[in-house]
Parts: structure tokens; sequence; C-alpha cells
């Protein structure tokens, strides 16, 4: 395969300060590297643009999952792309793969870190292993099923219902005889979860009724799963509506992202112990054995129009910057990728 000349790469060139600005990202140029032994050199298809990547551009923001981004290097993320060139028996040239790369053109790997060879057979577009087949619909398929754990009849409510992962997730619960309800950002999102999406409720959480009065409403009996993206005070509003052995998935915190120096506190904490509920975290990375399984699930119901993908593809680069800012702020709908 031919390989260009130059690496273009979008690099994180300051520490965010509140809000996620374009300005807070760099276009540079680098020279395309050179596998050496048991490494791989992967041409970058399309990015993955995941919420929770803004928090590890924080600094300081260490944990056992990543570590914070380095300045002046390019941005962490999940990647699909082309093994170009190899010098690794596990990933020869002219594979798929899906792999914790960078925004960059080029990205040398030794598969250390989270890789996976892909086998497309033109059943679905591509981007779909970054979209329904890939992050996102892990995310949402274990994240639900495993950790939320939903019978026939719960009442399933689920934060940033608009996003990539809440457009999926509400779409399983219902495939699994679920009342589902979303929480979004504009009345016409409200609209489209319910017209396009096939959420039963959808609220408005920046109405003037108010977030509160809102889930009074749409849970009358409270919900048995909450699949929550945002954390934050809607993760605290939404306890006091729990039912007994309520299922809380802890999935993102997007409320949280922006401030480096703390995260919000949650108050409703004896809600758990009278309603003998729970909470959990988990990340898709966690279930990499049985990623055939959701692959194979996942992909019989978009073929059978049970799940509908949706994908906001921005097309270049130098429009990644703009792209994720965008995505953050909620004006993308879906999975929102980047297509080189």
């Amino acid at each position: 395969m031919t390989v260009a000349s130059k690496n273009l790469q979008i690099l994180l060139a300051r520490r965010p300060d509140g809000v996620l600005r374009e300005s807070d990202f760099a276009l540079a140029e680098a020279a395309v590297p050179v596998p050496g032994p048991g490494q791989f050199l992967v041409r970058n298809r399309y990015f993955s643009l995941d919420a929770g990547f803004r928090k590890w551009m924080n600094e300081g923001a260490d944990d056992a999952y990543l570590s914070a981004m380095p300045l002046a290097a390019p941005v962490q993320s999940i990647v699909l792309g082309e093994v170009v060139t190899s010098q690794h028996p596990d990933f020869p040239a002219g594979r798929t793969v899906l792999v914790r790369a960078a925004w960059e053109q080029y990205s040398l790997l030794d598969g250390s870190d989270f890789a996976q060879c892909l086998d497309h057979d033109g059943s679905f577009p591509l981007h779909e292993f970054v979209a329904a087949l890939g992050p996102t619909g892990m995310t949402a398929y274990f994240g639900l099923i495993d950790v939320g754990r939903p019978r026939a009849g719960d009442t399933v409510l689920v934060s940033a219902a608009g996003g990539a992962v809440g457009s999926v997730v509400g779409q399983i619960a219902r495939r699994l005889g679920g009342r589902t309800v979303g929480i979004t950002s504009s009345e016409e999102k409200c609209r489209w979860l319910k017209e396009a999406l096939g959420y039963d409720e959808a609220i408005n959480h920046r109405a003037p009724e108010g977030l509160a009065a809102q889930m009074a409403r749409a849970l009358p009996d409270g919900f048995d799963v909450y699949f929550d993206n945002v954390g934050g005070t809607m993760l605290d509003q939404a306890l006091q509506h729990m039912k007994q052995g309520a299922r809380v998935v802890l999935c993102g915190a997007i409320a949280d992202y922006d401030h480096n120096d703390r995260e919000a506190g949650v108050f409703h904490m004896w809600q758990f112990i009278v309603k003998r509920a729970s909470a959990a975290g988990f990340m898709f990375s966690d279930y990499i054995d049985r990623y055939p399984e959701a692959v194979e699930r996942l992909s019989a119901w978009l073929r059978d129009d049970g799940l509908k993908s949706v994908v906001d593809v921005r097309k270049g680069i130098e429009q990644t910057p703009k792209a994720f800012c965008d995505m953050l702020e909620g004006r993308s709908r879906g999975k929102c990728i980047v297509e080189l």
C-alpha cells in the first residue's frame, strides 16, 4: 500500500479552561513513522468522537484507564483504519483494525493497547464499526444488558438520549420490551427521539418547567433502569425516582468534564438503601472477549430495521476540533465521527 509523505495531526495545544474550544487544538505536520520489530503502521480512516475523552484532556486526569493526554501531542481517540506496513504477526498489512490511537492520519502501534482486527464483509458501511457495531454499540449493549439487566415491562430512563450511546440504548430497551424515557436538550430533539427512535416519552432538561417537574410527570411510578451519560445534578435528580431494586448504569459524566478541580456531588444516596438499588460503572473494553456476541445481535437488529444507526459524518481531519466541540455541546445527533 502507498504511504503518504506527511502525517497531519491534531494536537492538544493547551489545557481546556472550562468549556472546550476549537482553539485548544492545533493542526500540525509530522513525518510518517516507520514500523520496527513488533510494530505496525495504520492509515486512519475514521475517528470515533467519544465524549469521555474530554475528561483526559484535563491536567492531572490520571486514572486506572488512561493518563492525562500530554500537551503538544496528537489527541487520543478510538480509530478505525487499515494496516499499511507491519512487523507484527497479529496485525498484517491489509487488515482493517479498530485501535486506540490518535487524531492523525497515520499511527504507529504495537498492539499492547486496545487493538482489534475486524472482518468487514461489506454488509454495512465501514463506519458502522465505530458506530452501532463499534464502541458506541458495545457501550450501549453491554451497559444496558449486563449492568442494567432490563426486564420486559421495565421503565428505562436515558440521559443524553439523542447522543451516540443514548440513541442506541433507547432502541435496545424498546426492543427488549421496556418503556423508554429519554432526556435531551431541546423540544426539537424530544420530537425526534419519539418519532425517529421510538422513545415513549422525552424530557427537555432546558425547558422552563424544570427537570424535577418533568421527571415527576414522565416517571409517575419511577424507573427500573437509569442509563446515565451525564452525571452531576441530573443524576442526583434521577435518584429520587428509583423503584425498588432499581439499577443505575454509570456510563458517562459529561456534566463534569469541563471541571478540572471537582466533580459534582450526589446527595440522595439514602435512596439506594431504602430502594435496595444499585449503581455500577463500566467500560466497553471490559467486554472485548464478548464483542462477537454483541456484533451478531446488533447486526441482526440493523438488518431487520429494529435498530437505526444515527451517524453524523464530518469529512477531513481539519474538521475534527469543531466536530468534537459540536458533539459535546449537543449540536450533533447520534454518533459523530470524522472521515479522513
